[in-house]
């Protein structure tokens, strides 16, 4: 059912999300050690559709994980958390995968949904896709993840609340990033609180590397539309055939490395963010770092934060963990 309150909804204008958008720009490409740029910005209307093709592809298996644990588990989790519940999913995109989750859920009872996410069009999608399910109030949140959090808590005191962080979107974080994003989460909570965390699972290079460069180029594409956001959103005049997509597999850090190579010296222009950049032929802009985990460092990490594990599942065709921990 679609939320009717209009005024519960937590957005954030236009003109501040391009002038964030702009700054961070600046800030990344300006970093004197490595050029960068923040993958949350992968999510506009064309890089949703190029994820959801990537989802597709037989390489790329995390998706698929994440869908079958789901499905398994959902029931335990319905029975788990009991009737008054509000889910709130941390980067949500379009709810495809979220909804194996809801569906069991309001079979049971009425559950408020917050989806949180930068992307407008991704929001859009999502209250879209999930419209159909009766019981279910949706609630958007255009805000970043503990913002968005911190809001949905203070607006759900009579109620249990289940936290989803999955995709093993958490890979997005440097390690010790990530412990502290954990500590987080974890003080905005209440006891009987919920946080269902998918995390990525070490495996063999070759496979991680195909996973993130596929034989038919999706990846690439999505990578490169990056900077197709900047020319359309800031005006700037990336030369796209001039970057080529590049993966790394970096074994100590167990973390798969994307980047965006120069393929000559060049200097592009990006008015909003008041820049102009040369780039060397060779030359990288990283754009995402995807860490791989074990499963014990995940109970680790779980339990540092000030969280009880509550149970750990885990995928039998491609090596992901969903583990569900608890406020005490």
């Amino acid at each position: 059912m679609r939320a009717r309150k209009k005024r519960n909804r937590i957005t954030q204008g236009p003109a501040a999300e391009r002038s964030t958008f702009a700054q961070q720009v600046r800030q990344g490409l300006l970093d004197p050690q490595q050029k960068q740029l923040p993958c949350q910005y992968f999510y506009d209307t064309v890089g949703s559709a190029l994820y959801d093709a990537i989802c597709q592809l037989p390489e790329y298996g995390l998706w698929r994980a994440d869908c079958r644990l789901l499905e398994r588990h959902a029931h335990e989790l319905a029975h788990r958390f009991g009737d008054r519940l509000a889910v709130a999913e941390l980067g949500s995109g379009t709810g495809r995968k979220t909804r194996l989750l809801l569906e069991r859920l309001v079979a049971r009872a009425r559950v408020t949904y917050f989806p949180i996410d930068l992307s407008a069009p991704a929001l859009v999608q999502c209250r879209r896709h999930l419209a159909d399910l009766v019981g279910l109030h949706i609630t958007p949140v255009q805000q970043t993840y503990l913002d968005g959090l911190r809001r949905i808590v203070r607006a759900c005191r009579d109620r249990r609340l289940l936290v989803l962080f999955l995709g093993s979107t958490i890979g997005n974080l440097g390690r010790e990033e990530s412990q502290r994003f954990l500590a987080a989460v974890r003080r905005l909570l209440r006891p009987g609180d919920g946080f269902l965390l998918s995390a990525d699972l070490v495996k063999p290079r070759a496979a991680l590397v195909a996973a993130y460069d596929d034989p038919l180029g999706v990846t690439a594409a999505f990578n490169r539309n990056l900077l197709a956001r900047i020319n359309r959103e800031l005006g700037a005049n990336f030369p796209l055939g001039s970057f080529r997509h590049l993966v790394r597999y970096n074994e100590s850090e167990r973390r798969i490395e994307m980047y965006l190579q120069a393929r000559r010296n060049l200097e592009v222009r990006v008015p909003a963010a008041r820049l102009r950049v040369r780039f060397r032929r060779g030359e990288t802009i990283c754009t995402e770092h995807c860490h791989k985990y074990r499963t014990d460092e995940l109970q680790a990490m779980g339990t540092q934060a000030g969280f009880a594990v509550a149970a750990q599942w885990l995928d039998g065709e491609w090596p992901f963990a969903q583990t569900l921990l608890i406020v005490p």
